[in-house]
């Protein structure tokens, strides 16, 4: 992966693979002053720092592709940063928005799997149904757009068409609303800054449509409150989220705990992590290498219990 991202023949590097296995090569693309097209999320979760310093040390630009921060950063187009007062991302809900807690401790991975919005794949698509995605994503906006965690705010927004908004001083809300397709923000990020047709068509307006937006239940979804946790923490919190995430994640797919157990092993997890400064990318390894296996100790411990 290394030896791609850093081919001398490629301009642009789109980093898209799924997990904290992304960082390294997308940092060495970075260093190899490679334009980077940015999905792998966790990237800027686990080492936000690392990744923003190296941008700026080897002049290159990061942009990026997940339909939300894409859709921040056309909205933020041209005009100061210091006018910004919130960012909003909108979440679909997933597959358990309506759910009771009941019903989610009794989730099987095809319930969770059965989205209904976006087609994506397994490890994302949890995530989006505990929406530890959407988490992961106001770790990712705080540092694409250098902003406080306090400043990012999510709303529910089942139909999808609005993809984020930004909130400016004056009380102004700029949304990007589009049809629901990934080419859309990935061809944007490959041909920035120029635009071309996609062949997908704009929305309809002329059609009737509803807007609709809810605040998240974080009763119910727990994992975006620690995500929130994990960002004012800093250091090496958010790597040990992502880590303890991944694994439960996994855990859960495998049928080895529940789906409410999910946001149990990730809280359980930090709890246990000593802080330390991530300053370099060896403490972030170290850091990701320890709750994978402080996690899968708790899941065997769990199954021992049951």
């Amino acid at each position: 992966m290394v030896d791609v991202a850093t081919h001398p023949e490629a301009d642009i590097l789109v980093s898209a693979a799924v997990g904290a296995v992304g960082l390294v090569p997308t940092l060495r693309g970075i260093e190899a002053q490679k334009t980077v097209a940015l999905a792998n999320k966790e990237t800027l979760v686990i080492a936000g720092a690392i990744i923003t310093r190296a941008v700026k040390e080897h002049r290159t630009t990061l942009l990026p592709v997940d339909s939300e921060h894409n859709a921040i950063h056309q909205c933020l187009a041209g005009r100061k940063e210091a006018a910004l007062n919130k960012i909003w991302l909108t979440a679909s809900g997933g597959p358990f928005r309506n759910a009771t807690l009941e019903q989610m401790r009794e989730a099987s991975p095809q319930q969770a799997l059965n989205h209904p919005t976006w087609r994506m794949g397994p490890k994302i698509t949890i995530d989006s149904a505990t929406m530890m995605n959407k988490g992961l994503e106001v770790i990712e906006a705080c540092w694409l757009f250098d902003v406080r965690a306090s400043q990012v705010r999510v709303v529910i927004h089942p139909q999808s068409t609005i993809h984020s908004m930004v909130e400016f001083n004056d009380g102004s809300l700029i949304a990007q609303l589009g049809v629901t397709d990934m080419r859309l923000p990935i061809q944007y990020a490959l041909t920035y800054p120029e635009r071309l047709q996609t062949g997908l068509g704009p929305l309809d307006l002329e059609q009737p449509m509803s807007l609709d937006f809810h605040p998240p239940d974080l009763e119910r979804f727990p994992c975006l409150s620690l995500a929130y946790q994990a960002v004012e923490s800093g250091g090496t919190v958010p790597a040990v989220l992502n880590a303890a995430n991944e694994v439960a994640v996994n855990a859960y797919l495998e049928e080895q705990i529940g789906f409410l157990q999910i946001p149990e092993v990730l809280a359980e997890t930090m709890a246990r992590h000593d802080r330390q400064a991530a300053t370099d990318l060896e403490t972030v390894l170290a850091a990701d290498t320890w709750a994978r296996e402080e996690a899968q100790r708790l899941i065997a411990r769990s199954a021992a219990q049951s």
